[in-house]
């Protein structure tokens, strides 16, 4: 089969096309034959060498695509050849074919195109295990998403709209954030020309945020911190402002908040397929409503994998980049 791999780390040139052998599926397996895969923040990451694969993962890039199954190995019940599903990987999404963990498949929902079900699974997961399931957001309540315009970031804003919550995004264009305010969010902040932690202040008249959810890291430590309610949580899922910050305990102390850091990859198969389990239950009948949507930016052929990984980085676009096989 075609897959995109990498020789050595680098730009984006060193994602190269190559002939690789078929995936064989292990116990409790199938092999998807890929339509399209995800392009994420992380693949560029394992792209320039911060990023590694779990021990035993395929070693390209692609954290998630969608596809029909050709393949199913020992053990697997519920699914059959022919099925068209997406999938969370930990890797190896850049390919003509991958194999997949049975407990990480999803359906495609009703509704949703083939080509455009592979921007469900990251972002779902990401959102649904970090917002809901570590941080408990309630109705009513502040939530702040970093990068509202990423994928990620236009998810969060649709379920966090979809359980009540007042959301706040921070983006770097106007055009970003009055994306943002379309899908649901209600304060709008300029990173490039405000201050993020005044503004929301300002806009909760003191209350701050009791959920953030943060992918720039050190960089935004402080103020995030700053900013939390009384009992607020900090999910930070991104470095992308850096690794290592200051603390002010006594503020945590004061205001009984949580700083919990994360990652998906890396988690266990249990831990996705109990994650996978609950976004079948809880995002799909709204995907399928029509109420949530995946926000498609763009569209490449697996071969040009480079050109994505250009627009990714300037972080031109909104919602989601896909690579179609």
């Amino acid at each position: 089969m075609k897959a995109i791999t990498l020789p050595q780390p680098g730009g984006p040139e060193a994602l190269v096309l190559d002939d690789v052998p078929d995936p064989m599926p292990r116990p409790g397996e199938v092999v998807v034959e890929v339509v399209a895969a995800g392009v994420n923040r992380a693949d560029v990451m394992q792209r320039q060498g911060h990023y590694d694969p779990p021990p035993g993962s395929s070693a390209y890039p692609g954290l998630e695509v969608s596809g029909r199954i050709v393949q199913l190995g020992d053990g697997v019940d519920g699914w059959s050849i022919g099925d068209e599903v997406c999938a969370l990987l930990t890797g190896g999404g850049y390919a003509e074919k991958v194999a997949v963990p049975a407990g990480q498949l999803l359906p495609v929902p009703a509704g949703v195109s083939l080509v455009d079900a592979a921007a469900l699974p990251e972002v779902t997961c990401t959102v649904w295990s970090n917002i809901f399931m570590t941080a408990n957001i309630q109705p009513g309540e502040v939530l702040l998403v970093h990068g509202g315009g990423s994928g990620i970031g236009t998810m969060a804003v649709q379920l966090g709209r979809e359980v009540g919550a007042r959301v706040a995004v921070t983006a770097g264009s106007p055009e970003k954030l009055e994306i943002c305010r379309e899908l649901g969010a209600s304060i709008l902040v300029n990173y490039r020309t405000e201050d993020f932690e005044g503004v929301v202040r300002e806009a909760t008249e003191g209350h701050g945020a009791d959920v953030i959810l943060d992918t720039i890291g050190a960089k935004y430590l402080a103020a995030n911190v700053g900013l939390l309610a009384v009992n607020g949580r900090l999910v930070v899922i991104g470095l992308q402002g850096g690794r290592s910050g200051e603390i002010n305990l006594g503020a945590m102390l004061a205001k009984r908040c949580a700083l919990v850091a994360t990652t998906l990859r890396a988690r266990p198969a249990a831990e996705k397929a109990a994650i996978v389990a609950a976004v079948r239950e809880h995002v799909w009948p709204l995907i399928e409503s029509g109420r949530i949507r995946p926000v498609v930016h763009g569209t490449y052929a697996l071969g040009d994998a480079p050109d994505a990984h250009r627009e990714m980085e300037a972080s031109t676009h909104v919602g989601k980049l896909l690579l179609r096989v």
